[in-house]
């Protein structure tokens, strides 16, 4: 039973061997799906469309609030201040002792 089992094998492995296979052609369609998936790779589609929203408020004083939803990218202070901080992520606050205005630039990004 052995022997047959062997035999059998080794006859399959002999005419895998003796059939014509077309290389070249195989090779072409393995570089090409290759390549296929290197440029997936490399410019991913993309399934959601994103656009960058931004609006500017201007209040009196040393702090100015962005609108909900929006975080604030950058301030700007009366009196030529150059010193600020941003808090909880949507509130400008100038630092100068004197402010008269301060300014917040809010943006937030939209599906």
């Amino acid at each position: 039973m052995k022997t047959k089992t062997c035999s059998l094998l080794i006859i399959m492995s002999l005419l895998q061997l003796i059939v014509p296979v077309n290389t070249e052609e195989t090779l072409d369609s393995v570089m090409k799906k290759l390549k296929e998936a290197l440029n997936r790779l490399e410019h991913p589609p993309s399934t959601v469309t994103k656009s960058l929203s931004c609006t500017t408020v201007k209040a009196s004083g040393t702090l100015a609030s962005c609108p909900p939803g929006m975080i604030a990218t950058g301030c700007s202070c009366g009196f030529a201040c150059g010193s600020w901080n941003v808090q909880n992520e949507n509130i400008c606050h100038c630092l100068c002792p004197i402010i008269d205005w301060t300014v917040a630039r809010c943006c937030q990004l939209r599906k």
